[in-house]
């Protein structure tokens, strides 16, 4: 489902833009949430458990302006397709500091918006849907790969530690961890690092030579033989990333 925030601070510009989004998708085949945010605070309190495929976004705005709001969400989220609307054209190049999609000035032309909507959402990874069932000691959890900030193998158990806070353990198990950790493997979205961990790419806030310092502060060791491999694997996917911006 695709997911898509609107951050504005005034009530009626929220509604037009929420407006015309339900119009452009009533003649698309696209299953969407639509969220509002009437101030940049609540919308970057949201971003610390969720993640949005498209934020549309002011510029002019109390305590955190549209320019900041858009690092910060490019800080936590590379692939994220960011669409600015303001009625200020003078922010224009500082805006791109955010890499959006597009700049649209208001009143918002229908058609223009129509037509960036539809280049955002053909580059918009909508696979966070696929999921990863862990059998831990009371139940089996079926877990979103994009709720996973990384994963420990630790005295036979994988840990999982998710966007939300929570760490989720699974039973033991006798299979070697890549093993069992195959299908989250196969998103490219996720490397193995190390022996006994692997990392969610689009929560990587740092890389070094000895490792990933990932979103809210955590750290996860590379394995010095396998830096060569882990750094080619990173930048491939930066690259990709790039071409889908």
């Amino acid at each position: 489902m695709l997911r898509i925030a609107i951050c504005d601070d005034q009530p009626r510009e929220l509604d037009i833009i929420n407006e015309h989004i339900k119009e452009y998708l009533g003649t698309h085949p696209w299953e969407a949430e639509i969220q509002e945010f009437p101030h940049p605070d609540k919308l970057l309190t949201a971003t610390e458990s969720e993640r949005f495929h498209l934020y549309i976004l002011d510029i002019v705005m109390p305590m955190v302006n549209g320019l900041e709001l858009g690092k910060e969400i490019r800080r936590l989220d590379r692939e994220a397709q960011i669409i600015y609307a303001t009625t200020e054209p003078q922010f224009a190049l500082q805006a791109y500091a955010a890499s959006p999609i597009n700049y649209l000035i208001k009143p918002i032309e229908k058609q223009q918006l129509f037509d960036t909507l539809t280049l955002a959402i053909s580059k918009a990874d909508l696979a966070e849907d696929q999921t990863f069932a862990v059998k831990t000691a009371e139940s089996l959890r079926v877990i979103k790969l994009s709720d996973i900030i990384c994963c420990e193998y630790r005295s036979h158990a994988a840990i999982l530690r998710l966007a939300n806070g929570e760490e989720v353990s699974s039973r033991t198990f006798r299979e070697n961890f890549s093993e069992y950790c195959a299908s989250i493997l196969r998103d490219r979205h996720f490397l193995q690092c190390h022996t006994s961990f692997i990392i969610n790419l689009r929560r990587v806030e740092r890389f070094a030579k000895d490792s990933f310092t990932l979103y809210g502060g955590r750290i996860v060791p590379i394995a010095a033989k396998q830096y060569p491999a882990v750094r080619d694997a990173y930048m491939d996917y930066l690259m990709a990333k790039e071409d889908r911006q």
